[in-house]
């Protein structure tokens, strides 16, 4: 179960409350709830202030709220159980077929899971300056809000002869829709980060990518130091050798005759939370125009894959098993997921390095 699955689940909570009576009748459900990991000393995999965001429209103390949405959210298909903690969070637990079914999603989507349709009917118009900087951070953002099924316009860039926006006389409507003209009329969004202060144009495009994107767009971009440099050290390199160990998993796997399969919950809580995040952080990166984000989830979902990579395979005389299949099919979608993170920030996630 994603966050967005599970916000829908905790907002079926809300309106089956308002249409019991639980919660006072005219209570306002809102568009999302938020759902994040919890926070330190809370319990369960996921966590929502939801019935602090409800109590004034319900007339109620928070925590009253959340003892009427606690049993409905807990009988959610997908859901172990719910508790409630501090002023009122409801903390939720997800049943071991969710963590099965998170698998199955990542393998099946393959490298569109954790897009979505959350900015679908929104369109946007991208106007920057147009130094490199600028161009690669537009890219990035218009990859990240179409996959969450924004219309894009084709971008603009700022004129600094005239000191105003340079657009085309006729609109051109975005390839990505099939030609099909936006009804809804394009928000402008200005991107403007600071300035790349070094030449990163002899690292190659993968590592001048990372250079100018895994920094926030107000911060300096990465100098050049380190970024071809083959070790742990290069975060670059460490998310891209982790794609390329998943493939070798699975080449592996092959000669040895298992296939990946999930069949038995896997004790790998760092590498699943960090999967289960990827959507979040794709809608996120997409509302705040901040690619960095994903390089940044790219990093914590490469360091748990390869804390948990040595598990994978059997050991010596150790016969295949079902725990090996579901391992595997494990290693294959954190593989899947960061190809995926990759490709939207435009840098490639090579099969061998």
């Amino acid at each position: 179960m994603t966050p967005a699955d599970l916000s829908l689940t905790v907002l079926h909570a809300v309106r089956r409350a308002v249409g019991e009576g639980a919660l006072r009748a005219g209570t306002r459900v809102p568009e999302r709830v938020g759902i994040e990991r919890p926070r330190p000393g809370g319990s369960g995999d996921w966590a929502t202030n939801a019935a602090l965001q409800l109590a004034r429209e319900a007339g109620m103390a928070p925590l009253g709220v959340a003892q009427v949405l606690r049993p409905r959210i807990a009988e959610a298909e997908g859901i172990e159980h719910v508790e409630i903690t501090g002023p009122g969070f409801l903390n939720i637990t997800l049943a071991d077929r969710s963590r099965h079914a998170l698998v199955r999603e990542v393998l099946d989507k393959r490298e569109r899971y954790g897009h979505g349709d959350a900015l679908r009917g929104r369109a946007y118009r991208l106007v920057h300056p147009g130094d490199v900087r600028a161009t690669v951070l537009a890219e990035a953002v218009r990859a990240l809000l179409r996959a969450q099924g924004a219309h894009v316009h084709d971008e603009r860039q700022d004129d600094p002869r005239e000191g105003a926006p340079r657009h085309d006389a006729r609109p051109r409507h975005d390839e990505h829709h099939d030609g099909h003209p936006h009804a809804t009329r394009p928000e402008t969004v200005t991107l403007r980060p600071l300035p790349a202060a070094h030449d990163v144009a002899a690292l190659g495009p993968d590592a001048a990518r990372w250079a100018l994107l895994r920094p926030a767009a107000h911060d300096r971009a990465l100098a050049p130091d380190g970024l071809l440099v083959q070790s742990e050290a290069n975060p670059l390199f460490t998310v891209r050798y982790a794609h390329s160990r998943a493939r070798a998993l699975l080449r592996n796997a092959a000669q040895l005759g298992i296939a990946p399969a999930y069949e038995e919950d896997v004790a790998a809580p760092r590498l699943l939370a960090a999967l289960g995040d990827h959507p979040a952080v794709l809608e996120a990166a997409a509302r705040h125009r901040a690619p960095d984000r994903v390089a940044r989830h790219m990093e914590a979902t490469a360091d748990a894959f390869l804390g948990f990579q040595h598990t994978v395979l059997p050991l010596g005389d150790e016969k295949p098993s079902a725990a090996h299949r579901s391992r595997l099919a494990l290693a294959e979608a954190a593989g899947t997921v960061l190809a995926g993170g990759l490709a939207l920030l435009g840098i490639s996630a090579p099969d061998y390095l």
